[in-house]
């Protein structure tokens, strides 16, 4: 049996690697996640997920010496000009605080009629062959919907409790995980990946 290839997640996400390496089983790649190989967290300086996740994967694949892929997401609202976009992770100050994130969205949402609290989550995934890739592989995808009046549900992670999906009448916390995965931006995003990669090893192929 011919051993599957590596390739670099630039992420070190337990949740991300398993659903990576789940929906890229089969193109013959093995998602290592970076913090594997000791890789140096890039600097997010970007201005856009784009710019983001492909300083991300440049990063990683120049460490590794390896092919890698980086994704970069957040929640674009509205009422607050495209807030908090590519700082989402970061919006209340510390990296990674989702509680303290929600509580910054409901209060900066406090006072904003339903009609007007539309918002959506937005992923970009980059795949860079080396960190020197001229024409590195991007999929984009967004889920709309709405910012609630306060959270509810208890799944998924980051905005999920406070993001209303009209398709399914419930925040993005009270979805099945695999419904979520399915429907959600970064889900989509990575279905526009794998049919762009597909495409690309079938023409190294022929």
């Amino acid at each position: 049996m011919t051993e599957k290839a590596k390739i670099v997640l630039a992420s070190g996400n337990a949740g991300k690697v398993r659903e990576f390496s789940t929906l890229l089983a089969d193109l013959g790649w093995n998602v290592v996640p970076q913090n594997e190989f000791n890789v140096v967290e890039a600097e997010e300086t970007g201005l856009s997920f784009v710019e983001n996740a492909i300083l991300k994967a440049r990063n990683a694949a120049e460490q590794t010496g390896l092919p890698a892929f980086a994704d970069d997401s957040g929640i674009v609202v509205d009422a607050l000009q495209g807030q908090p976009g590519i700082y989402s992770a970061r919006f209340d100050g510390k990296h990674g605080d989702n509680a303290a994130n929600n509580v910054k969205l409901l209060s900066e949402m406090q006072g904003v009629p339903v009609e007007k609290r539309t918002a959506r989550f937005r992923c970009c995934i980059v795949f860079v062959r080396d960190a020197a890739d001229p024409v590195p592989v991007i999929a984009e995808a967004s889920w709309e919907g709405a910012i609630l009046e306060a959270a509810s549900g208890t799944e998924g992670f980051g905005y999920d409790p406070l993001f209303y999906v009209p398709t399914h009448d419930c925040s993005a916390a009270e979805l099945d995980s695999a419904e979520k995965n399915r429907i959600s931006h970064r889900g989509q995003a990575l279905q526009i990946l794998i049919g762009l990669l597909a495409g690309c090893v079938n023409q190294e192929k022929g």
